[in-house]
């Protein structure tokens, strides 16, 4: 191993993400109740401009009135850019009304690591200024090809950065991607065409300690390609995905979910490493497979979901 390492910065089970309009309270209030690990409440491309000062306004009422935490949510707001007028009032307003209540702020289309020190800057004075006891996290979409041009030095960026997400639909905008899906495949592609940047923003998610999310999936009266979506993006070590609609959240819980065997599998390789350990061996044998110290790694990859679900009740 390298000597610099960047062990996880935050860990937050974030299989499930639900987007939901600030716009929209009677949602909101649905949300809370749903089966959802995290939930962001959008001021951003989910809201119309007129609609965003009252956005805003639900947002703040929201947060201060559902207990986020009892219902096992992990809670956070989606800002507008820091290309509009409405980003700094978003920040401003609601972090120092509501802020207390709120676990990260995510940042869109973030594009070179000066957009994360810019909103870092005014949540740690604003924090400063309350008195707040905890740390309100940074998460960054990646949904430009500025964003994916700079995204290790983004996930680099030193700070409250937490995770990364995908964001599929402006990604293909900006790179004139021809699709027919939000997240769905064009079938003139050869296989899987965000494969690549998936696989990007997740080396560099990890390689600095960060938790890596994949983004929406637009169809959402297609839940095999949902799942199929999902799997992809699991394979590459990404631990959670965008839910646009309710019917969502359970696919993504169960692709995100080790399997009972795998938990099984992960704690016997565990007693196995650790008997080896005591005889003097680097290695040992489960099942007539070879196992080593990079096994024993991802076992504990595996029992740290299956611990955080289990937490989470």
């Amino acid at each position: 191993m390298s000597y610099t390492l960047h062990p996880l910065k935050k860990q937050r089970l974030q299989r499930s993400e639900l987007a939901v309009p600030g716009s929209n309270p009677a949602m909101i209030e649905k949300a809370a109740e749903s089966e959802v690990d995290y939930i962001f409440l959008d001021l951003e491309d989910a809201v119309a401009p007129p609609d965003k000062v009252q956005a805003r306004a639900n947002i703040i009422q929201a947060l201060n009135d559902i207990d986020w935490k009892a219902k096992g949510k992990t809670i956070s707001i989606r800002i507008n850019g820091l290309d509009t007028h409405y980003m700094y009032r978003d920040v401003v307003e609601i972090v120092e009304q509501a802020g207390q209540h709120l676990d990260t702020i995510l940042v869109p289309k973030v594009g070179v690591p000066a957009d994360l020190y810019t909103v870092e800057t005014m949540v740690s004075q604003i924090e400063e200024a309350m008195g707040f006891t905890h740390r309100i996290g940074l998460e960054a979409l990646i949904e430009t090809a500025l964003g994916m041009a700079n995204v290790e030095a983004i996930a680099a960026a030193p700070g409250r950065l937490e995770a990364l997400h995908f964001g599929v639909a402006d990604y293909a905008a900006s790179n004139r991607a021809r699709t027919v899906v939000i997240g769905g495949l064009n079938p003139d592609y050869p296989g899987d065409q965000w494969h690549f940047a998936l696989s990007r923003m997740t080396v560099a998610c990890r390689a600095y300690g960060l938790r890596a999310i994949d983004g929406p999936f637009g169809d959402f009266s297609d839940p095999e390609g949902y799942t199929l979506s999902a799997k992809r993006a699991a394979a590459l070590g990404i631990e959670g995905k965008w839910a646009i609609h309710p019917s969502q959240i359970q696919l993504a819980n169960d692709v995100f979910s080790p399997p009972e065997a795998e938990v099984t599998r992960a704690r016997r390789i565990i007693e196995e490493m650790r008997k080896a350990e005591a005889e003097g061996r680097g290695a040992a044998s489960l099942d007539g497979k070879m196992i080593d110290a990079a096994s024993e790694r991802m076992a504990n990859n595996v029992l740290s979901v299956a611990d955080a679900i289990a937490a989470k009740g």
